[in-house]
């Protein structure tokens, strides 16, 4: 039984023939190999077209930004199921992966709705500091937080989110979107009453749409970009085995506390 709407029965992206392999209308063997790196491999893969030379520097920028960050959920628990299971490299890379939501590694793409929506009420008159005011004001409201703004770690700055907002202005690429970002950052400090660092996940999402991105394809930066990070670690994993030190430390931190009785 079907069950939504179907879209058209074809698919842009690529077809493999018995003496070449098409990629978005390019023959993948005498076209892009040799003369595309990864990076603009990954923007022609994701849009149909070759990247500018902004979006090509940008996008391997935000990949070397994000792909990793130390022993992270996603690395730990990558890491403890190549210990369980050795032989299971995809199994333990897709572990890490499946942590890539809300809270670690998948905040880019809330971001860049968030913007999204934002620069829609800009569109309609609004001034982009009265957005970001509103923004802060309700988050705070309804005891939510503002994507994009804290980190456990980094305080009172981000250093990957200065350097690509740095950079995105000194390659005359900071737009309306890394505006409200920057007003999103005054707004959120002055409803909460002190800084609160904008993390990665902000300026990712910001520069990103502003180069034309679209919103639907933000959160594939910082899948591909860990990618690359698991695979690291689960090439150190091993050699130097430690996901059931991981496991037996996590045992010794959690008390058992068994439930009453009847």
């Amino acid at each position: 039984m079907q069950i939504g709407k179907p879209g058209r029965p074809v698919s842009a992206i690529s077809h493999a023939y018995p003496d070449r392999v098409d990629v978005r209308g390019h023959d993948l063997a005498d076209d892009l190999m040799g003369r595309l790196t990864f990076t603009e491999l990954f923007h022609l893969l994701l849009t149909g077209r070759e990247p500018t030379e902004d979006q090509r520097f940008f996008l391997d920028l935000l990949l070397v930004a994000i792909a990793e960050h130390g022993m992270m959920p996603t690395n730990v628990a990558a890491r403890m199921t190549l210990a369980a299971d050795p032989g299971a490299l995809q199994a333990a890379v897709a572990a890490g992966i499946l942590g890539a939501g809300p809270v670690v590694l998948g905040t880019s793409e809330e971001c860049a709705r968030l913007l999204e929506d934002g620069q829609r009420r800009v569109a309609e008159g609004v001034a982009p500091v009265s957005v970001a005011n509103d923004v802060a004001r309700s988050a705070r409201a309804s005891g939510a937080k503002v994507p994009g703004f804290g980190h456990p770690v980094h305080t009172p700055v981000d250093p990957r989110a200065e350097r690509i907002l740095v950079l995105a202005d000194e390659r005359s690429v900071s737009g309306p979107h890394v505006e409200l970002a920057r007003a999103l950052g005054d707004a959120v400090a002055e409803e909460w009453a002190r800084p609160l660092p904008m993390n990665v996940a902000m300026p990712i999402a910001a520069v990103m749409l502003d180069l034309g991105y679209s919103a639907a394809v933000v959160k594939a930066v910082p899948i591909l970009a860990r990618t690359a990070g698991l695979l690291a670690h689960l090439a150190e994993e091993r050699e130097n085995p430690l996901g059931f030190l991981m496991a037996a430390k996590a045992e010794e931190a959690i008390a058992y506390e068994p439930p009453p009785l009847d």
